[in-house]
């Protein structure tokens, strides 16, 4: 019971953060939607910040397995790369959430720093299995792959942020296709 008391707690957590970011982690409000006492929820997370941590984290090591199965599934290189803003769109299908590493992005300055970490190790993630692709792709040379795995991320991170702003997600596709037929992204 622990451990799937925890795991809803981590579960709920990272769908209030997706929706409402550091700030708007409320932990009574995460007790009433699991179903636990307020003060449970301390005995699995000591703090805010090590909810909040711990929900960073298991984002950051979902979203990579999911990178690493595009990549083992996916036989064309060029195919893998025009997988990847596929990880961005899901949130928007799912309540027009954002990706969590963009939202704790945005409230960097205030959030404690084992959060900062696990926001910088999401965007880490992503830029080195960006990088790696764009080379087995041969779209760049080992030297421009990372300035250009950062590019794409931000500028996929940037349509989902717009698209959710307005609550279209046939914004973000559109974007998807213009960073294509510019060359941004694999065609």
């Amino acid at each position: 019971m622990s451990g799937n008391a925890k795991e809803a707690i981590l579960a709920a957590g990272r769908l209030s953060a997706q929706a409402h970011g550091y700030g708007g982690l409320n932990m009574r409000e995460l007790a009433a939607e699991v179903g636990i006492k307020a003060a449970s929820i301390y005995h699995h997370f000591p703090s805010k910040a090590d909810l909040a941590a711990a929900i960073a984290e298991r984002y950051w090591q979902d979203t990579k397995a999911w990178l690493e199965k595009v990549a083992e599934t996916e036989t064309d290189p060029k195919a893998r790369l025009q997988k990847y803003p596929e990880t961005f769109r899901m949130s928007l299908e799912n309540g027009n959430r954002l990706c969590l590493g963009s939202f704790f992005g945005a409230e960097y300055d205030d959030l404690p720093e084992p959060v900062r970490k696990q926001v910088q190790t999401f965007a880490d993630v992503n830029v080195a299995w960006l990088a790696k692709r764009l080379i087995d792709a041969g779209v760049t040379g080992e030297r421009e792959s990372e300035a250009r795995a950062r590019a794409i991320f931000a500028a996929v991170a940037g349509a989902q942020l717009l698209a959710r702003s307005r609550s279209d997600i046939s914004l973000f596709d559109a974007m998807i296709e213009s960073y294509r037929t510019s060359g941004l992204l694999a065609a």
